[in-house]
């Protein structure tokens, strides 16, 4: 019986199931996760379903900060960022948390094998995604967060919650159209972090100018989509290091199953089922 889910809008791209289900039955428990796209229309109705029948939820794009809204308590850090990615539900009251931060920490640190001390960091994005990871790594020792966003008040809202969160960091807001600054920007970061939907269809463009980056630079690529993208595969052209949203999403669906169940699941497990694709009771 289903009692985990993960939902978004679209959904038919997640490894979620087969990660998640790999480990639940590593720890004897089944394969009790699956999958459900829901619209941001049905979002509110599914809120009410989960609390009776659910006992915990992943939550993808595009809901991650309308699921803040309608919790009934967020974690500490989820308040902070107002994100959620992660439903904790018992007894009938949903508890949201974001497990969003400290997979991106981690797949940074594991994919680069290097420190966040003093690291200049750049977003493309400023949504529900970004909003959990870049208000994360503003406590993590960072120097600079900015963000690349078409909608430059959104991005400085963000900005602002990064800096409320470490005063000491560096935080600018660029516009894709701003080539000058942009540039200047990426050349002077040390991780680019893809943090966009950009990439879940294979006709979405790149999600920043291709212009701005060249083979030679410092910048480490980090895409959060987990499938081949055009940025993926520009940056692979140009020798720069990069890597995909595979051990992010590992990272932080462990930390869902350790809150979930309490067990702290076999990460190689978690590989394991995440490359081998959906696994359903």
């Amino acid at each position: 019986m289903i009692k985990y889910l993960v939902i978004g809008d679209p959904i038919g791209h997640s490894r979620s199931p087969g990660m998640q289900n790999a480990a639940f039955a590593a720890c004897g428990m089944g394969t009790p996760y699956g999958a459900e796209k829901v619209t941001a229309e049905e979002l509110p109705d599914f809120f009410d379903y989960a609390r009776n029948n659910l006992r915990g939820v992943n939550i993808t794009v595009p809901h991650k900060i309308r699921a803040a809204e309608l919790a009934d308590t967020l974690t500490e850090r989820a308040n902070e960022c107002g994100s959620v990615n992660t439903l904790i539900i018992s007894e009938g009251k949903i508890l949201g948390d974001s497990t969003d931060g400290i997979g991106l920490e981690m797949a940074l640190k594991y994919s680069f094998n290097t420190a966040l001390d003093g690291k200049r960091i750049l977003f493309c994005g400023a949504g529900g995604a970004a909003r959990a990871t870049a208000v994360h790594l503003a406590g993590c020792g960072v120097a600079e967060i900015s963000f690349i966003n078409r909608t430059i008040e959104k991005a400085k809202e963000l900005a602002d919650l990064c800096t409320g969160k470490n005063p000491h960091i560096v935080s600018e807001v660029i516009s894709p159209a701003d080539d000058t600054s942009g540039r200047a920007a990426v050349e002077r970061a040390d991780f680019l972090i893809q943090a966009t939907s950009l990439g879940l269809k294979e006709s979405d463009p790149m999600p920043l100018n291709c212009n701005w980056l060249e083979a030679g630079m410092k910048v480490k690529i980090f895409d959060t989509i987990y499938h081949p993208t055009k940025l993926q595969k520009f940056a692979e052209r140009l020798s720069l290091p990069w890597a995909n949203g595979k051990e992010m999403l590992i990272r932080q669906g462990a930390e869902s199953f350790r809150m979930w169940t309490g067990i702290v699941p076999p990460q190689e497990i978690m590989r394991q089922g995440f490359d081998n694709g959906v696994v359903l009771s």
